[in-house]
């Protein structure tokens, strides 16, 4: 059963699973599980996506409960009047403790450049005494917040890649000696990024909706190999 965070007769708020599609794609063709179904049967209601997560993340999730408010909350975060903020745990120490990364991605579809900007702050730091790549006796890791200020395929993911610090346990953009290292060392098979928090007005009232989620098992346990203790820094972070 998912975990609904915010309902009302206009849209429903899900903490998606890592691991779970949010709808039926062509490259998952003849796979019937996803979140979609779920919530649909789960509430009895018709229910749309307003955004994507990936499937390996995990977090806050918006549907539409109906069709006549599904455009009003789009063209939300098609005018950017939605925060959305991550957290995930990254290679290496950024030299600042906060950040914007402004640069242009190329759209899977159409392969041309698009503008993207992605802000990032440290929550935490950590140093353990593996050598992780072979290169150091000691290995550096940081907990990252992040806030999206626009929406590209993997832009999180893509954007850390740039930088070089690289999202533990991401197959397709990361580092996978890293990625190696995680799953031997500690049986890590999950990408560590979580969408936390949403935060945006309700399109028929106006009033503010921020919700946020914990980050699931998986995340929280490499928080704490890493000597940080989840409550403390997540508690301190909001």
């Amino acid at each position: 059963m998912l975990n609904i965070l915010f309902e009302d007769e206009n849209l429903v708020i899900i903490d998606k699973p890592a691991g779970l599609l949010v709808h039926r794609t062509r490259q998952a063709f003849g796979e019937e599980e996803n979140a979609l179904i779920q919530l649909r049967d789960q509430i009895g209601s018709w229910v749309a996506p307003v955004h994507r997560l990936d499937r390996a993340t995990s977090g806050v999730l918006l549907f539409a409960k109906n069709e006549e408010i599904l455009p009003q909350l789009k063209a939300k975060f098609m005018e950017r009047e939605v925060q959305k903020t991550y957290l995930t745990i990254v290679r290496g120490i950024p030299k600042e403790n906060e950040g914007l990364i402004d640069h242009p991605l190329e759209s899977e579809r159409s392969k041309k450049l698009q503008e993207a900007q992605t802000k990032y702050k440290i929550i935490a730091e950590a140093e353990i005494p593996f050598n992780s790549t072979g290169r150091y006796p000691t290995s550096r890791y940081s907990l990252l917040e992040v806030e999206l200020l626009t929406g590209r395929t993997h832009q999180i993911r893509r954007h850390l890649a740039h930088i070089r610090h690289y999202i533990i346990g991401d197959k397709k953009h990361g580092d996978n000696k890293q990625n190696i290292f995680f799953e031997r060392q500690f049986g890590l098979q999950n990408l560590l990024l979580h969408a936390e928090k949403l935060s945006f007005s309700h399109p028929i009232s106006a009033r503010k909706i921020d919700i946020a989620c914990s980050p699931p098992v998986h995340f929280r346990t490499i928080m704490k190999i890493l000597d940080w203790n989840p409550n403390e820094i997540l508690f301190a972070s909001k």
